[in-house]
């Protein structure tokens, strides 16, 4: 038999067994956190036009997605990402009264990553988005469900570095650094790569005093501490009062009781163009990068039809699951199904009893003695 019918492609694989009922029995548990807070459920589609995600990301990034062509010639892509999906959908059916909007999502992500350094080409998503409140509040639901969605997957030791796209952008904004630089710039931050980022800005001629501003970044990590250190360098309003913001987004934090989850960090930004506002990612032991990433997006949706602020997060279910296992932590299982043996003389006998146990809520086969 061929190779090909009997391997998946690379990126991709098969889940079946325990590990698949597992990770059904842990998408359960999150989602009925995501419920308990007031979400509804939404389902986009799994491929949408190009142009829906065109914008929101780096030419870079682009090509990384899958792409293919309907009959009347338009590109289409599989989704890379659930929040313009939704953005689009609920700019154009859910915003109209101006109250708040809660919906909760899951499936699958795809990205065509040509260097996979172990991470999957496809991978199972579930997440949350609030529309129609651009309240420090809603942004403190948001970290503060997180918490309690990590916590009923059986995590204890875990950390979310919460940052501020505006304090980043402010700087650029102060430093006259144009919108293509700053993508750039902000591509190597993200990865951590200061030294990338600085020769960059060295070779666009931008002053040394930004440069440093900007590298100060990588420096505002800690506690509430690091919030008054970055209030000291800032010299512009969209940093400043980024950092205000984030100051009582932490006094709310603690009213929710998360603050020891809680870390600031204000090198924490995406590859996507979209966040605005507050910013954050999950961290915890057995995963090489973040496990949930999410973040205030206020300009998105206008694109799409009605404007409206909105938050939202993603928890990447596969890195979740396999960072519990190297952490040890025991899952609750699927029961196992019973057995009920029949013959030819017997099965009518055999056939009630499975049918009684089915009514029961017990899972069963027959088998054939």
């Amino acid at each position: 038999m061929s190779k090909v019918l009997l391997h998946t492609p690379d990126g991709v694989r098969d889940i079946y067994g325990e590990e698949c009922s597992d990770k059904k029995i842990i998408a359960e548990k999150i989602h009925g956190k995501m419920k308990s807070f007031g979400y509804q459920d939404i389902d986009t589609p799994t491929f949408e036009y190009f142009d829906v995600f065109a914008e929101e990301i780096n030419t870079t990034d682009a090509k990384e997605l899958y792409k293919f062509f309907d009959k009347e010639g338009n590109t289409l892509v599989l989704r890379p990402d659930f929040t313009p999906s939704i953005a689009r959908c609920a700019s154009k059916v859910l915003l109209e009264n101006g109250t708040p909007v809660r919906v909760c999502y899951e499936g699958k992500t795809f990205l065509n990553t040509s260097n996979l350094q172990g991470k999957l080409k496809e991978n199972y998503n579930i997440g949350v988005e609030l529309m129609n409140d651009d309240s420090v509040m809603a942004d403190a639901e948001m970290i503060a469900l997180l918490v309690s969605c990590l916590k009923s997957a059986g995590l204890s030791d875990f950390q979310i570095s919460v940052g501020d796209a505006g304090f980043y952008k402010g700087l650029c904004i102060e430093a006259g650094i144009d919108k293509e630089t700053e993508a750039a710039i902000r591509e190597q931050i993200t990865s951590k790569n200061y030294f990338a980022a600085e020769s960059l800005m060295n070779e666009r001629n931008i002053d040394s005093k930004y440069i440093d501003q900007i590298l100060k970044v990588s420096e505002f990590i800690g506690s509430d501490d690091a919030l008054e250190r970055a209030e000291n360098i800032a010299n512009n309003e969209m940093s400043l009062n980024a950092v205000k913001r984030l100051k009582k987004l932490y006094k709310v934090l603690t009213s929710y009781g998360v603050q020891k989850y809680i870390s600031f960090d204000l090198s924490v930004l995406s590859k996507f163009n979209y966040y605005t506002g507050v910013i954050f990612s999950a961290y915890t032991y057995g995963a090489p990068d973040a496990i949930a990433k999410g973040g205030r997006y206020d300009n998105l949706l206008g694109k799409y039809g009605k404007d409206a602020p909105a938050i939202g997060f993603v928890i990447i279910l596969d890195d979740l699951i396999s960072a519990c296992k190297r952490q040890g932590i025991e899952f609750e299982h699927e029961a196992s199904a019973i057995s009920v043996t029949y013959n030819e003389d017997n099965f009518d006998d055999a056939l009630k009893k499975a049918t009684d146990l089915r009514q029961q809520g017990k899972n069963v086969c027959l088998l054939h003695e």
